[in-house]
């Protein structure tokens, strides 16, 4: 074994080698709920599920008891009342990469574990700043990057979770009217585990010149996943999921985005193609793909959407 091989941070396993992995954990979905599980343009199957989440969430399973252990010893030295923590997984990726159908089907997976443990999701869409601060700032086309977003306020919801604190309030974001509905919030309730999908939340920020403690939102979550693929394909799900939406959803009065329903095919294809190269591409390459080895597990993609590789940090 070189070196090179010996200092590399991830262990790496094919589909095959990696769907032998889940043991003898039965699958606990059928086909009818990855169909209705699924995002629009994410053709993932029976098969991927049973041979790449059904592990993962065997995985998890083990990592969130030796975390709770570790809790349990942490409490018991320090006298206090060990009360529960939640567990954190952090979804990220690229737009367009699938992320949503991910935390779905792991939430959907981990709910059905024996003990029946309390699994939310949340996405970091609600801690968009609304569009009106960001029309003032200046920020619409630069809405997804990590300064649209209000960083202190997540950071304070995770901070929130992971004390244990009861009822804690997240923004509902609404993608018809693509923006924040004020005064509207879902709550979350000390869940066992808490799922967060978002593009930059594996993202450090800067590190203060004096050395200042300060946290991340990545200080906050127990195990991270980043979904992976090469950019000519993100590109190529971003704009099907376009053309798709302009059928869709778009064709809503209500949509923020029915306008696009109404251009020529060619019209919308440019503007989809202007939207990923000025905006999705450079937020891809400035702030996304960097985090990318902060993740604790990579899902890599091939051109089909199937996931090809796992690669799994080494403790």
């Amino acid at each position: 074994m070189s070196n090179q091989t010996k200092l590399a941070p991830y262990l790496y396993f094919s589909r095959s080698e990696w769907a032998k992995l889940r043991a003898d954990e039965p699958m606990t979905l059928d086909a009818g709920d990855i169909e209705r599980l699924r995002a629009l343009s994410d053709p993932i199957s029976f098969e991927e599920a049973e041979e790449i989440y059904l592990p993962l969430s065997r995985l998890i399973s083990l990592y969130v008891e030796a975390t709770q252990a570790l809790h349990l010893a942490s409490s018991r030295f320090l006298g206090s009342n060990g009360r529960k923590v939640p567990y954190i997984i952090g979804v990220a990726g690229s737009v367009a990469v699938g992320k949503s159908t991910t935390a779905r089907i792991l939430r959907a997976l981990l709910q059905r574990w024996p003990s029946s443990p309390q699994v939310d999701l949340v996405t970091t869409d609600g801690f968009l700043y609304p569009n009106a601060l960001l029309e003032e700032r200046k920020l619409m086309e630069r809405k997804g990057f990590p300064e649209s977003y209000d960083r202190a306020r997540f950071i304070g919801f995770l901070s929130e979770i992971k004390s244990g604190k009861p009822r804690v309030g997240v923004p509902v974001y609404s993608h018809l009217v693509y923006d924040v509905l004020p005064g509207e919030e879902v709550i979350v309730d000390r869940p066992d585990i808490l799922i967060v999908e978002g593009l930059n939340i594996l993202q450090p920020g800067e590190l203060p010149k004096n050395g200042r403690p300060i946290l991340f939102a990545s200080d906050f979550l127990d195990f991270s996943i980043y979904l992976d693929a090469e950019e000519a394909d993100l590109r190529a799900w971003f704009m099907e999921r376009f053309s798709r939406l302009r059928e869709t959803a778009f064709a809503d009065p209500k949509s923020f985005f029915h306008r696009f329903s109404q251009m020529s095919e060619e019209e919308a294809t440019k503007f989809g193609l202007w939207a990923w190269e000025e905006i999705n591409l450079p937020n891809l390459i400035d702030n996304i793909v960097p985090t990318r080895s902060r993740a604790d597990l990579i899902l890599k993609k091939g051109s089909s959407h199937a996931i090809e590789e796992v690669a799994l940090r080494k403790l």
